[in-house]
């Protein structure tokens, strides 16, 4: 059934109530909603963010650094609670002007640098530690464009299919229906290509994978808007391998949990200043000191 015929105004108006889900966190201007400085931990990074699959990105590539041996990719994860706000703050907006999570300070050198949009943030902690990128031009324009291809492509998953299936506030037929075709589409391409590699980019694990799998491993897992079966994942029996092998990563693990505020609490790392907080201050730890 076709929604009824919209008419745009000649002039739009923003209205508050419009937006579903996350309608009480989006605005049409940007800056800061209020003051408040961002903590800042010992470590040389410092992360703010939240669990969403931008974000775990990011928490995947340190705790890869780590394992690979990099020392100084230890790091500080800051929670960001974007339902209340958080990303509005006068602190959050000056190290991202864009006022979206993740976002890091690299505090090792001086003055710091902030580097902000999840897929930058990757490429700057690869070139950084020489790592999860491959250094012959060919590899290494591969790997980028699957990089690239994935920060263009999710916008179509999340933006698109998934609030429209999953956040609205009511269903419609034909934005569901234009964004499941499309994300059908990018799903087939992935499972083209993993039919002949074994990781996104070749025979490497990569910074493609760490962008990839947190959107497209977990959508057919179903673990991102509950949505494998409508969109008949178990086709798609590359991209499913794939998605076991990287989950299975002691570093994936471990990066999904941090800045972790749902599900089962011994998933849930609030925020991550030490390694031992993945075995001491999880949330059903805390809880049972309570």
């Amino acid at each position: 059934m076709m929604a009824e015929s919209y008419i745009p105004p000649k002039v739009w108006q923003w209205n508050k109530e419009n937006g579903g889900a996350f309608a009480n966190i989006n605005r049409p201007v940007a800056g800061a909603t209020h003051e408040k400085e961002l903590p800042v931990g010992e470590h040389p990074l410092q992360l703010y963010s939240l669990a969403t699959p931008n974000g775990v990105k990011v928490t995947i590539m340190l705790e890869e650094l780590l394992e690979k041996g990099f020392n100084e990719a230890e790091y500080d994860a800051h929670l960001i609670r974007i339902t209340e706000g958080e990303q509005f703050s006068s602190g959050f907006v000056q190290v991202n002007p864009n006022s979206k999570i993740p976002t890091l300070l690299d505090q090792s050198v001086d003055p710091a640098i902030r580097v902000f949009e999840s897929g930058a943030i990757l490429l700057y902690l690869a070139e950084k530690f020489g790592a999860f990128l491959p250094q012959a031009a060919a590899q290494r324009t591969e790997c980028l464009s699957w990089l690239f291809w994935q920060m263009g492509s999710a916008p179509l998953l999340g933006g698109g299919f998934g609030h429209f299936f999953a956040y609205a506030p009511e269903k419609y037929e034909y934005p569901i229906n234009r964004y499941t075709m499309e994300v059908k589409r990018q799903l087939d391409v992935l499972d083209r290509q993993l039919a002949e590699h074994q990781f996104i980019s070749g025979q490497d694990y990569t910074i493609a994978d760490m962008a990839i799998w947190p959107w497209y491993g977990a959508l057919v897992k179903n673990t991102v808007y509950e949505a494998a079966e409508f969109l008949d994942a178990q086709i798609y029996t590359n991209v499913l391998r794939w998605a076991d092998e990287i989950g299975a990563r002691s570093a994936v693990k471990r990066g999904r949990m941090v800045n972790r505020t749902w599900g089962e609490l011994n998933e849930q790392l609030h925020e991550r200043h030490d390694s031992s907080d993945f075995e001491t201050k999880t949330q059903d730890k805390l809880e049972l000191e309570k």
